[in-house]
């Protein structure tokens, strides 16, 4: 059987640049080699593509990779039948690419920037379309779209950037008015947590505001939900499945950036503890908000579960979950009988389906 060219895209101008370079070194470890022609592709924090000419991927998480003396500079062409061109001097090197595996987190990597061009260039992908992509991207879209769903969420409030810097103390009037202390405060459009904090009082409100608006236009202010940290992974096109759930416990205020990625304060609990009706009802949630945003091929859908009633609340979903080898994505279907390899399999299949 003729092997698949897979380029696995990583990196990115992102602020989840570090963590994308962590999740692609476990997917590069992973993919079958005699399965699979591998095409490593970079982008650096300043938008240069590189097609990565080493084989040790652990010198992706450290930086080393760059500096790899079989490096070359890329791009994947939007015209159609081009695929992948690599320069060597004044000669273009054309590679032939089967599907792309892009391990990109955050803006233009899965915020349909990036799927709009593997579509123009009629490439197959991992992940959802644009449209899913960039709406799940924007949690206030999301939020839109759990709403007229009918699926339990936070109260929010939607605040701009703009108003937040012409007239701070008449935004944090609003907020004081609809929610109670503590509330969290949300960039639209990051994931990995990156500019998300725990607000307790107007002192922290305005900072949070404030840091999140460094890094999108929109700001969500979302009510503070006191339950369990479940989360499912869901893989499937037309007929998706969801994993057994998860919790975490982040040992700290709550799940950021440096609980999930720096410290070692987080504890995983698979399966999630909660009761089984609960999690069967966890697990049905997730599909219908993976179907109601449009997601195909993998997505990972957030919960909280009350500690009073186990009311289950949606909090939020993303579309191209970490891969590191602490993530919970792989760790959920590992739990529930695929493990890492076969789930990339999977993966490319499902993105190479008709």
């Amino acid at each position: 059987m003729k092997k698949l060219s897979v380029c696995v895209l990583f990196g990115g101008m992102s602020p989840e640049h570090e963590v994308s370079l962590r999740s692609a070194e476990s997917v590069l470890n992973n993919l079958n080699k005699e399965k699979y022609n591998i095409f490593p592709v970079g982008i650096t924090k300043d938008g240069d593509w590189v097609l990565y000419g080493g084989t040790d991927y652990s010198k992706l998480p450290n930086g080393e990779w760059l500096h790899c003396e079989a490096n070359r500079r890329a791009a994947l062409s939007p015209v159609r039948g081009q695929g992948l061109l690599s320069f060597e001097g004044d000669c273009v090197v054309r590679e032939r690419i089967d599907v792309v595996f892009p391990v990109l987190h955050g803006e233009n990597g899965e915020d349909g920037a990036m799927q709009g061009l593997l579509q123009l260039a009629g490439i197959p992908y991992v992940g959802p379309n644009v449209a899913a992509s960039a709406t799940c991207m924007d949690k206030t879209l999301t939020k839109l779209v759990m709403d007229c769903a009918g699926i339990r969420q936070a109260a929010w409030q939607l605040v701009k950037a703009q108003e937040l810097a012409v007239n701070p103390e008449a935004v944090m009037d609003a907020v004081e008015k609809r929610f109670s202390y503590p509330v969290f405060v949300k960039p639209a459009g990051t994931g990995s947590s990156v500019g998300v904090a725990k607000a307790k009082n107007r002192e922290a409100l305005l900072a949070a505001l404030q840091n999140a608006a460094k890094f999108d236009q929109k700001v969500l202010v979302e009510e503070f939900i006191n339950g369990h940290e479940v989360e499912v992974a869901v893989l499937g096109n037309d007929a998706p499945a969801a994993s057994i759930c998860g919790e975490i416990d982040s040992g700290t205020e709550f799940y950021d950036y440096d609980a999930k990625y720096i410290s070692d304060c987080a504890r995983l609990y698979i399966p999630a503890r909660i009761d089984e009706q609960t999690a069967e009802s966890v697990r049905d949630t997730a599909i219908r908000a993976y179907q109601a945003l449009g997601c195909r091929g993998l997505s990972r859908v957030d919960f909280f579960v009350t500690y009073e009633g186990n009311e289950i609340v949606f909090n939020e979903i993303n579309t191209i979950p970490g891969f590191t080898s602490i993530s919970m994505y792989p760790k959920l279907f590992a739990a529930s009988g695929i493990p890492y390899s076969e789930l990339l399999d999977r993966l490319l299949e499902l993105a190479t389906e008709a």
